[in-house]
């Protein structure tokens, strides 16, 4: 891991500022003389900067987006505790950690703060941008900001905008930590609590009813208490305070809910006509906090793009679990293979149990989801 430690006041869309922000991130690979290799990878909420950990299934030798072949960069989020500026840190007003008077931080926000490390890098283009859910986000506002930036890129299980739906979840999740008495106490395991209840509240919207009839399932139906997905639903809260701070989970939550690609642009459409890339725009069918209709939104207003829906079992973690059919998705858009028919549009169709799509040309007057 590296750091980027700029000097000065950085403005956050609020108009708030921090001073002497640190960008953390991760280089893999070496940039060609062409410069014309470059991979930068978005993390969802709770990632980090090093891909390979969380996405080996696409990200490390031998796989996908192999770092013999391409220079792969990823950049912590502003507000996340995996290096970058966030609550935790100092204040250089005060000299204390910035705690509940962090500034509000946008998706545009850390989209700034990327600009400033492909400034430092030396970067001018980038073959493929690629991120799910709030990487997805991230990748959207930058790939509208700066059109001609990016060559491809793939945008998995994300949106727009960020729906009531998802605002109303994160919200849910902030009330859970609310609850916790010591959430804003600067002691060890303040929050530990109200963030394992926010997390265990989140896997409900990361995965559905199917997986855990699937996963959670008892072998016995004699039990009457002490449920397998009682004590996943534990585990998954316990697993994330043991990595995760509880400020930065509330700063990232709100900058989710932030997340609004027509602010200021005349609307998500005319933002999303703006992106110029060659764009993959990858659902997931069980996904219940980014359902399909959004991606099918996304793709039927960016110039040059293709839908594709994966059916998986995981709901919204699919984007993370799924990699060999992703892969297969991606590699025409890393291997200049890619023709897009700017005409193609998608049309929600809803059956009995799923949801389905049907690709059609777009006709006059016709309102396209």
């Amino acid at each position: 891991m590296e750091y980027l430690k700029t000097k000065g006041a950085f403005e956050l869309e609020s108009g708030a500022q921090l001073e002497d922000i640190t960008i953390a991130y991760t280089s893999l690979g070496q940039l060609n003389r062409h410069k014309s290799n470059v991979v930068w990878v978005f993390h969802a909420l709770t990632g980090n900067c090093q891909p390979e950990e969380w996405w080996p299934g696409l990200v490390g030798e031998g796989k996908l987006i192999d770092p013999n072949d391409y220079y792969i960069i990823c950049a912590n989020i502003l507000g996340s505790c995996y290096g970058s500026t966030n609550a935790s840190s100092i204040d250089p007003a005060t000299k204390e950690p910035y705690g509940k008077d962090f500034p509000l931080v946008t998706i545009r926000d850390m989209v700034k703060a990327h600009q400033i490390l492909q400034e430092h890098l030396g970067i001018d283009e980038i073959l493929l941008g690629i991120g799910g859910s709030m990487g997805g986000q991230q990748l959207l506002e930058w790939a509208s900001i700066t059109p001609s930036l990016f060559k491809n890129i793939c945008v998995l299980a994300s949106n727009a905008r960020h729906s009531p739906w998802g605002v109303a979840f994160n919200e849910t999740q902030r009330m859970a930590m609310e609850a916790d008495p010591t959430f804003f106490d600067d002691v060890p395991n303040a929050g530990a609590r109200g963030l394992a209840a926010a997390r265990a509240v989140a896997m409900l919207s990361y995965r559905n009813y199917r997986t855990y009839q699937t996963t959670q399932s008892e072998a016995s139906d004699e039990r009457v208490d002490e449920f397998r997905a009682s004590s996943y639903q534990q585990y998954q809260g316990e697993k994330l305070h043991k990595r995760f701070h509880p400020w930065a989970y509330w700063t990232l939550t709100k900058a989710m809910d932030s997340h609004h690609l027509g602010r200021g642009r005349g609307g998500e459409k005319a933002a999303l006509q703006l992106i110029k890339a060659n764009a993959l725009i990858i659902g997931i069918e069980s996904d219940v906090l980014f359902p399909v209709e959004e991606q099918a939104f996304i793709a039927n207003h960016i110039p040059k793009a293709k839908l594709e829906i994966i059916d998986s079992t995981y709901g919204h973690d699919g984007f993370l679990i799924e990699f060999e059919i992703i892969a297969r998705m991606v590699e025409p858009y890393l291997r200049n293979k890619v023709e897009l028919n700017e005409n193609s549009k998608y049309k929600l169709r809803q059956s009995s149990n799923s949801f389905g799509f049907l690709k059609r040309e777009a006709l006059p007057g016709t309102e396209y989801y």
